[in-house]
């Protein structure tokens, strides 16, 4: 069947391309025209990445071309396979500090979660969240001092070479760098993005800025400092309710 592209701006006929599963590694057949498959040897669905991506990757027409619910579930596997390298990466920068590492990756699970319930970019959010701090070296050595506004000054640079090698878009690495650049100074980005990564970031920092066992001064730092329905509902769970830690 002749499918009329958007992007393309004429009809085009679909055909069969041959990947390997990232599964189970076997070959399988996604057509042209689809954004996922079901292999046939898993069982599992394979969502277009990388170099078969194709113009799910730079069309401005592909949410159209897709929907938007499959839209979003093929920018969310962009995020779960790019995290991996970008955790990789940040485990070379930082070597045996372990206490950063661990920061980082507690700040994503917090931001996955959140991205679950509100309307945000994984894409965006998950690689902020993973280099949000990742100018602190540099700052201590630079400044001698970690402060959030150091952080801010150093981070982006080495945010955006990160990304770079990794093979991002431009507009995709300015936005992270965006976030990056402020995510200790709320309302100078007014973003769905930042907001879900602000949250992440303190859902693990709150416990450190006031005595857990202070209810009534818990509550009135929950509502004042987050920006979510979800990351204010996941304090009070966890801070307010006894919750996980």
């Amino acid at each position: 069947m002749m499918l009329e592209c958007p992007g393309a701006g004429r009809f085009k006929q679909p055909v069969p391309e041959i990947i390997n599963c990232p599964y189970c590694k076997q070959e399988m057949e996604i057509w042209s025209d689809e954004a996922r498959a079901i292999c046939p040897s898993c069982k599992k669905e394979v969502m277009r990445q990388g170099d078969t991506a194709g113009c799910l990757d730079w069309c401005k027409y592909a949410r159209e071309c897709v929907g938007d619910k499959l839209y979003a579930r093929y920018l969310e596997n962009k995020s779960i396979m790019l995290k991996d390298k970008i955790i990789k990466a940040l485990e070379n920068y930082f070597g045996q500090d372990k206490k950063r590492i661990r920061h980082a990756r507690k700040v994503m699970d917090y931001a996955e979660e959140i991205l679950r319930k509100e309307q945000a970019d994984w894409h965006i959010v998950i690689p902020a969240a993973l280099l949000h701090d990742v100018g602190i070296e540099a700052a201590e050595q630079k400044y001698g001092s970690s402060a959030g506004h150091y952080q801010e000054r150093e981070g982006p640079a080495i945010a955006k070479e990160t990304l770079r090698r990794m093979g991002l878009e431009k507009k995709d690495i300015d936005e992270i760098c965006l976030i990056i650049a402020n995510h200790h100074s709320p309302g100078k980005v007014n973003t769905d993005n930042f907001r879900v990564l602000y949250d992440a970031d303190w859902l693990v920092n709150l416990k450190d800025e006031v005595k857990t066992g202070d209810s009534d001064k818990l509550r009135e730092m929950i509502n004042k400092i987050f920006l979510t329905a979800t990351g204010k509902k996941l304090a009070e769970e966890i801070y307010l309710q006894g919750g996980r830690r």
